[in-house]
């Protein structure tokens, strides 16, 4: 298959001055919608590491990739809700805007083998319309709580279901902003983790939260846990992300964004 990267003399107008016409957009042909999961030190690595692992996944497995317009295209890649750096997650998603039509089932182990450890993609289907950022409506979160058991997280919890207007504080590149936590919790369950490193106790804790602005982390949740609920501080923490779709109710879930025709 040949290399999806525009040569340097196209990206320039065939080697005329950049000030005269710059390159023309490729159209997209077929849009690939793909599950992708980090773990393991990965869950460290940040949004923007992600993106330059991918486009460098992409390259190495010559996919036809379409590229934006311009005096600098880039390859036609939109990324949905990403979970924050230090959780790990098995449902995160992206968009694929191809120039040519290629078969969907051949692109999870073509992507997953030139991607680092870690990175992993798990599925991958071919969508005709909208954007799957509108259908990830909220995630289900697991917070894994060492050395609390899950007697003191379940009290703790029930004391925070209780109180109205819970909100907390995060620093952000902006500034200090009030993220409200208490409304955006719509569905939490707790349980004892089946094997835990020591003796320490530990708590697993899953909830349903709402995709709000600003959005609710799960460090969000254990802070309102600990500030308004009298929780012990956790001798650590570990935060995955299980699902991320759209919203359900009775009982309230959250579904596959993948599980409709797109």
């Amino acid at each position: 298959m040949d290399s999806y990267y525009p040569r340097r003399s196209d990206c320039l107008g065939n080697g005329v001055s950049k000030r005269q016409s710059p390159n023309e957009a490729q159209p997209i042909v077929q849009k690939l919608r793909l599950r992708y999961s980090k773990s393991g030190r990965m869950r460290f690595a940040s949004h923007r590491d992600f993106q330059r692992a991918l486009e460098r996944a992409v390259r190495r497995a010559e996919l036809p990739i379409a590229f934006s317009g311009g005096f600098s295209p880039h390859p036609r890649i939109s990324y949905a809700n990403a979970a924050p750096t230090g959780a790990a997650s098995e449902a995160e998603y992206v968009q694929l805007g191809m120039r040519q039509e290629i078969d969907a089932q051949l692109v999870p182990d073509a992507l997953t083998t030139a991607l680092p450890a870690g990175f992993a993609i798990t599925q991958c289907v071919v969508s005709t319309s909208g954007s799957v950022a509108d259908r990830l409506e909220a995630s289900l979160w697991q917070l894994e709580v060492r050395g609390v058991s899950e007697e003191h997280v379940t009290a703790a919890l029930n004391r925070l279901e209780a109180t109205p207007d819970v909100a907390v504080e995060r620093v952000t590149k902006s500034g200090v902003k009030q993220v409200e936590v208490g409304s955006a919790m719509l569905e939490s369950a707790v349980t004892t983790a089946e094997s835990v490193v020591g003796s320490e106790p530990c708590a697993i804790l899953r909830v349903v939260v709402r995709h709000d602005t600003p959005a609710v982390r799960p460090e969000d949740v254990l802070t309102a846990l600990v500030e308004y609920a009298d929780l012990d501080e956790p001798v650590s923490s570990v935060f995955t992300r299980l699902a991320q779709g759209p919203l359900m109710g009775n009982p309230v879930a959250v579904g596959d964004p993948f599980s409709e025709a797109l």
